[in-house]
């Protein structure tokens, strides 16, 4: 087979060959003027893939500079592999979110399992170790046959990669709505431990130090991978199907135990994994963050294919690589270790004074590149925002409250749902038990994972109701990052940071970057106000199909501290008898509203209110009260409203019921989905203790009796169905639509 020449220099500025791998005219030019000459094909791959919105975020720094980053517990902000946050006792918690929606949207099995291996290795890459899974998943309507196959096959890929790896997924959220029909969010978080002393960066440190490669080895998949997220999906992204990486979870098993071996050795100045522009990202940054420059042999890089040329093994996105650097005259003692593992590390280059990626192949020099014109001088665009025609209209609209006349068929096809429906069919797939530290499984509010060897634990949440952020991206951002906290709270956690990712259509579309600004300050007001600053993310832009944007969808990953495992609390009523408190009060509130799309079919309006001091003051009093030990199940009403939420605590409750009185009007009561509520039950005994610390009010009593009932003030019925008929359209939802022929 006759080899392709790579075009000269010259046809690359004149054919525009430039564009084809992403970059725009002013960009090329730019390049130009910084090398001083026209780049030729390796180097403006290199720069074409670093400069990419998935590696530069050139569309959307300024407005993650206005994210709080810093805190006391803060060790490690954005910036690295992962963020890290101080537990005390010498011990932090690491944890990222990243989305994989591209390559998921076309090759659904690798695309969401090479997530979970990616977001693994930017956690062990730190020196830590994973201890938790978690997702964040977006379909469109679970009655279109390429959705299912989709969320089969997604579901699928991160079973079989958690599992296989032996890390335990524990939580997540899914929801369902059209817009994510041609581009679905596979949104992956890794949560990990790590000691102090432990805590290792991607620095390229000391010149004349040795570039180690540790792992698989580099083939031709996932070329280009980082530009192909950071396009549109058409009709010609199946053609892109090559661009997909390939996960061998077994190899990442392997690769995260030499990891953690190597950190502990001084042998060690730096690792990172290669990750989206594999080897270019990885060594240009590592470099740029040191102050150095980094010359390597692509000879040397092991390859599992032949013939493959210097550009190829740059863009690579294989999977399962590290890339580290030793100290000089020391790479037999990092031999050892990784060989124990049945891997190798093998020099590909060494740490250089000059600030240059010097890139050698068959002898010749093929690349040669400042690091910080790859790592750091990506333009950065000021994109024009334009408020949406839309939500003028919405902010405009008097809604008026859905037509409902049955209130019990109401609630069980709130129920059925499929965004609100139990996930059981989801997480049975995934193996939380693995390593035996989950003490919440999947389902609760949030999950928790015990710190061995301590009396701490971890609850950890992944949310964002996108409708909301759709009818009003400020108000929605505040939303997202407050009911994470509240799934944090309770469980009987502190919240104490997040990650975030941001997931919106094309930026270069005034009214879509303005989602994304707004959105942005109402994130930022929020972990201002409830002091959990930002800590590391991911920016996914571009999510449309066909010139359809997504809902904007910046999910919301938070990890809190339980000081005491005895605090952990979770959703289900525990015991007859028990007093059931709500905390706050019932506003007229659809917009956005499970109950809106049910009945009518669609979303518009104003997204719920909601006050940040409320919101603060009652998690501080709740968790006051968790702590003291008198409130014996917590769960936040979100989705659905208090019916809803209601229901879902009884479900859980092994053999009980419920008997409660509202007050105000029967609709709003129960299916209004007003911000920063609760429902608590409260042993009778500590009923004077919980008012202590907690403004609530008693509605009702759990009961023996297996059925929830509901009365308005007058003491008529609104509800009174069993909890089998409850779980019956709960459980049930998910595999009948699976299982449907439509």
């Amino acid at each position: 087979m006759a080899l392709l020449l790579e075009p000269s220099p010259e046809q690359i500025k004149v054919e525009k060959v430039y564009r084809e791998m992403g970059l725009n005219d002013e960009e090329f030019a730019l390049v130009e003027g910084i090398l001083g000459r026209l780049p030729n094909y390796t180097e403006t791959g290199l720069l074409s893939v670093m400069w990419s919105e998935h590696c530069s975020y050139k569309n959307s720094k300024p407005v993650l500079k206005r994210f709080p980053t810093s805190g006391e517990r803060v060790l490690q902000g954005p910036g690295e592999g992962a963020g890290i946050v101080d537990i005390g006792d010498n011990q932090a918690v690491v944890f990222k979110i990243e989305s994989h929606n591209h390559p998921s949207a076309i090759e659904p099995y690798q695309g969401a399992a090479t997530g979970v291996g990616g977001i693994i290795r930017d956690v062990f890459s730190m020196g830590a170790r994973p201890i938790a899974l978690l997702n964040s998943l977006r379909f469109g309507e679970l009655t279109s046959p390429r959705v299912k196959y989709l969320f089969e096959e997604v579901v699928a890929g991160i079973a079989g990669y958690g599992n296989c790896v032996g890390i335990p997924t524990v939580g997540g959220e899914i929801q369902f709505e059209p817009s994510y029909e041609g581009n679905p969010l596979v949104n992956a978080m890794c949560v990990g431990l790590i000691n102090h002393e432990d805590i290792k960066k991607g620095l390229a440190k000391g010149v004349g130090n040795t570039v180690m490669y540790v792992g698989a080895k580099t083939g031709r998949d996932g070329i280009h991978g980082a530009t192909f997220a950071s396009e549109e999906l058409s009709e010609e992204s199946e053609a892109k199907r090559p661009a997909v990486q390939v996960g061998d979870p077994f190899m990442e098993k392997l690769l995260l135990e030499a990891c953690l071996e190597l950190v502990k050795c001084d042998a060690l100045v730096g690792i990172q994994d290669m990750g989206a522009a594999g080897l270019t990202s990885s060594s240009a940054e590592m470099a740029s963050k040191a102050g150095s420059g980094i010359e390597m042999n692509l000879d040397l890089v092991p390859q599992r294919e032949t013939g493959m040329t210097g550009y190829e093994m740059m863009l690579s996105e294989s999977q399962e690589r590290m890339l580290i650097v030793v100290e000089k005259g020391r790479e037999e003692e990092i031999q050892v270790i990784v060989k124990k593992y049945g891997l190798e590390a093998v020099a590909i280059g060494k740490v250089t004074d000059d600030k240059q990626l010097r890139l050698i192949h068959k002898g010749e020099v093929i690349a040669d590149v400042p690091v910080d014109a790859l790592a750091e001088e990506a333009p950065v665009y000021h994109k024009p925002s334009a408020e949406p025609a839309y939500y003028g209209e919405f902010q405009a609209m008097d809604v008026k409250a859905p037509e409902v006349n049955d209130y019990n068929q109401t609630l069980l096809d709130l129920l059925s749902q499929p965004t609100i429906a139990s996930k059981e069919w989801v997480y049975d797939q995934y193996d939380h038990m693995v390593r035996t530290n989950t003490v919440v499984s999947p389902g609760s509010d949030a999950a928790v994972v015990r710190i061995r060897g301590t009396e701490k634990a971890l609850a950890m949440t992944t949310d964002c109701n996108s409708r909301y952020l759709y009818l009003d991206p400020e108000v929605g951002g505040k939303i997202a990052v407050s009911e994470a906290a509240r799934n944090i709270v309770c469980s009987g956690g502190e919240p104490l940071a997040i990650t975030d990712c941001l997931n919106f259509g094309n930026p270069e579309k005034p009214e879509i970057f303005w989602q994304i600004e707004k959105a942005a300050d109402g994130i930022s007001e929020a972990c201002r106000t409830l002091k959990a600053p930002v800590i590391g993310g991911n920016v996914s832009l571009y999510n449309e199909t066909n010139g359809v944007a997504i809902y904007p969808t910046p999910v919301i990953g938070m990890v809190g501290l339980i000081e005491n495992v005895a605090h952990i609390t979770t959703q289900d009523f525990k015991e007859a008898g028990d007093l059931i408190y709500v905390i706050g009060e019932a506003k007229h509130e659809f917009g956005g509203s499970e109950l809106q799309k049910l009945v009518n079919g669609e979303i518009y309006g104003r997204a719920p209110e909601l006050d940040l001091e409320i919101e603060a003051i009652r998690q501080q009093q709740l968790l006051s009260a968790i702590r003291a030990g008198v409130v014996a199940s917590a769960h936040d009403i979100a989705e659905g409203g208090f019916a809803v939420a209601l229901a879902e605590s009884v479900m859980g409750a092994n053999g009980l019921g419920a008997s409660v009185q509202v007050q105000g009007e029967a609709l709003v009561e129960l299916f209004s989905e007003t911000q920063s509520r609760f429902i608590v039950s409260v042993k009778p005994e500590n009923k004077d203790q919980f008012k202590q610390f907690v403004e609530a009010t008693c509605i009702g009593v759990v009961t023996e009796h297996t059925n929830l009932i509901i009365n308005d003030s007058f003491g008529k019925k609104l509800v009174d169905l069993q909890v089998e008929e409850l779980l019956s359209s709960w459980k049930g939802a998910i595999p009948c639509l699976l299982n449907s022929k439509a």
